[in-house]
């Protein structure tokens, strides 16, 4: 069975040979343990490919990203970068004053200078699933254009200028996702960290009053051109799961380790694919091999309710993380 084979036939429930595998690394492993994550990569390769695409040049990019100092989007939030590999924190928020919204815009010229030519016969020549992730993370961008704080106080006051950002930036979005169903992937992917530890960042009825209808339409105009939607959230979202499958998500990421994960793999197991994850706030980082093994036991024990389906075998790799760890990760799912 070929990859795409196996992705596809995971996300519809239908029996595999194996379950697919994927592994994200964070920059700092790519920068600093690059000869330990091929050799996982050799060992336990990946089902997934990404196309070779670039967007347009960000007019308001500057400075060197995921390294210590400043650095600034395409959107024009500026990141602080504390230490090399990670992608820092936005602490200086362009729209913290409303007034600047009158003459805001999105980088346009991130879809309109896109090169995708290379996508299709990229896709044509690989037997892998074709997954690309996108700029798509409407509540996330909102925060870092507004400010946290400022935008939390804004949808709790019902502020009129938070429906004007968020529609400006769905238009972006929108565009975003046309484009890529015009082409030949497989996947798209997008994100928002919706979860605390304990529970949704905002209410599940602000949720589904302000942000369901935008992930609706990006379900629609992929589905539309045969695309599989995958989703990625930290954090606890056990609230919105039945919403996310109403929508149409094909597939999603989220850490099942800080929510009732028997409970989600009861209720939803055969109605969504679980794109992963094992716990990488305290086993991967702080575990060993054994009680990885015994996570991948306690995932595979909830999930797999329908045979060898429906499971992505996914992590995602910290830079401090023993690399044991995540061989161990793959290793136990394969006997799956």
């Amino acid at each position: 069975m070929v990859s795409r084979e196996r992705v596809k036939n995971v996300l519809t429930f239908k029996e595999v040979d194996r379950l697919p595998r994927q592994l994200w690394n964070l920059p700092g492993v790519e920068m600093f343990r690059k000869v330990e994550l091929d050799e996982v990569r050799r060992k336990y390769p990946s089902d997934f490919e990404s196309p070779n695409y670039t967007y347009g040049a960000g007019k308001r990019c500057n400075g060197v990203p995921n390294m210590p100092g400043s650095f600034t989007d395409a959107w024009g939030c500026t990141r602080d970068v504390g230490e090399p590999g990670v992608t820092g924190e936005v602490k200086h928020s362009i729209l913290s004053d409303w007034a600047a919204l009158d003459t805001y815009q999105p980088p346009w010229e991130l879809i309109e200078e896109a090169d995708l030519s290379k996508v299709n016969r990229f896709c044509s020549q690989t037997d892998k699933f074709v997954l690309v992730g996108t700029e798509t993370r409407p509540f996330e961008r909102m925060q870092f254009l507004r400010g946290t704080e400022n935008l939390y106080m804004d949808l709790a006051y019902g502020e009129s200028e938070v429906f004007r950002l968020r529609d400006m930036l769905h238009e972006f979005f929108l565009k975003e996702m046309e484009m890529w169903a015009a082409t030949d992937v497989d996947g798209v992917s997008f994100m928002d960290d919706w979860g605390s530890q304990k529970t949704l960042l905002i209410s599940p009825v602000l949720w589904r009053q302000i942000y369901k209808p935008l992930y609706k339409d990006y379900c629609d105009i992929l589905h539309s051109k045969g695309k599989f939607v995958f989703f990625h959230s930290d954090g606890n979202i056990e609230h919105i799961y039945p919403d996310l499958i109403e929508i149409g998500v094909d597939a999603v990421n989220s850490q099942l380790f800080c929510m009732n994960m028997e409970e989600i793999g009861e209720k939803y197991s055969g109605k969504i694919a679980f794109w992963g994850e094992i716990d990488r706030q305290n086993i991967l980082p702080f575990g060993n091999p054994e009680t990885v093994h015994s996570a991948v036991k306690r995932a595979a024990s909830a999930l797999l309710k329908h045979g060898r389906t429906g499971v992505i075998a996914q992590c995602e790799w910290g830079v401090k993380d023993p690399v044991e760890n995540i061989s161990a990760v793959f290793e136990a799912w394969n006997q799956y």
